[in-house]
């Protein structure tokens, strides 16, 4: 299969960088309006740029690489002068993680393709789509105990499109071999992550701080489900970083102290244990709903019959259970008879439905006895 890294040109001069495994199609909703996001309202866009790659994960890469890219080294590219590219080439505003995933994974990407605006932040650029300029929240796990559970994390991560992983005093390091195989394709996630020696550390930078629990702390802050803290993060300003506790405990006390409100889900207070992946994959899913992910392909389906043959089929099967002797007694005939058009024209049959049942119904009407 292959997949383009592309960047268009915007009716208001600015540019969008994306990727897909559908260019012509993927300009063409573009186009016509039908993504969500930054270029909606900046209609028509023009093709100024695109590149082939074998699989998602390198036009990811690829998408990551230039839409950080300045206007004029865009306009180098576009124009195939790589000596103009590399003179255009500027320092980023602010440095980028230095990866500290070293261990190779070889899976395929479970990542579904986002659209995103042009930004800055590393990890936006990654994610995108955003139906708004909040940045993608960070997901900062708490001394985690396993590779295993990092891995699979990140998996949930990369799956609703975020990519920022921040990592704090994991217990038996990092990189961690385990971490790879776990994350089942979601290196970015890994590549990209940063350790801290305390949680004020990893959310010096950030607005909002949210942290998980489903249990009382002893610490009064407001307490939302994941659906409202995902509606607050988008509606923004600032970045936010949400907390997640060790496998065997989840978040201490003061751990609770550093956020500004709490995420607690509702759950079965019986059973209210979730395992470290399904709390992010939890989150990162209510999140999720505020952008464009890709959704399954529409199925077109077939026109309604026209009237005349649904009362052909109905007045069919009328006759035929007039002759059974079905409605009796007569009086009650008018209303079965409204319960049966009603049933009837519920789904709204196609014309080969109709036919079919039609078909049916002849095969019933004109059936001989059995010779016993």
């Amino acid at each position: 299969m292959t997949f383009w890294a592309y960047v268009v040109r915007c009716a208001d001069d600015s540019y969008y960088t994306g990727h897909t495994d559908d260019l012509e199609r993927r300009i063409g909703q573009h186009n016509l309006g039908e993504i969500a996001g930054y270029t909606q309202t900046r209609r028509p866009v023009t093709l100024m740029w695109c590149q082939e790659f074998p699989s998602r994960q390198e036009a990811l890469a690829a998408e990551f690489q230039v839409k950080d890219w300045s206007r004029k080294k865009k306009e180098a590219l576009f124009r195939d002068d790589w000596a103009a590219v590399s003179a255009a080439a500027r320092k980023p505003e602010r440095s980028e993680p230095v990866p500290r995933y070293e261990v190779s994974t070889s899976s395929t990407s479970t990542r579904d393709e986002r659209d995103g605006g042009e930004r800055a932040d590393v990890s936006a650029a990654v994610a995108g789509a955003a139906t708004d300029k909040t940045p993608p929240p960070i997901i900062v796990l708490v001394r985690p105990q396993l590779g295993e559970n990092i891995g699979k994390a990140a998996r949930a991560m990369l799956n609703f499109g975020l990519t920022e992983m921040r990592l704090v005093t994991p217990r038996d390091g990092w990189p961690n071999p385990s971490a790879g195989p776990a994350a089942s394709g979601a290196d970015i996630v890994l590549q990209n992550a940063q350790v801290y020696d305390s949680v004020a550390d990893a959310v010096a930078d950030c607005e909002h701080v949210y942290a998980t629990t489903v249990r009382k702390r002893g610490v009064t802050k407001p307490v939302v489900t994941p659906e409202v803290a995902g509606q607050a993060i988008h509606a923004g300003p600032g970045r936010s970083a949400i907390l997640f506790g060790p496998e065997r405990s989840g978040l201490e006390t003061d751990d609770v102290a550093v956020a500004r409100s709490i995420i607690t889900v509702p759950i079965n207070p019986e059973f209210g244990s979730l395992n470290l992946a399904q709390a992010v994959i939890l989150v990162a899913y209510e999140w999720s709903k505020g952008v464009e992910l890709a959704q399954p392909p529409e199925v077109d389906m077939p026109l309604p019959a026209p009237q005349d043959e649904l009362d052909g089929m109905i007045g069919q099967l009328d006759a035929l259970l007039v002759a059974a002797g079905f409605f009796f007694p007569p009086d009650r005939a008018p209303a079965v008879r409204r319960t049966l058009r009603t049933l009837l024209t519920k789904p709204g049959w196609s014309s080969g439905e109709v036919r079919t049942v039609r078909g049916v119904l002849s095969a019933l009407g004109g059936k001989k006895p059995r010779v016993q």
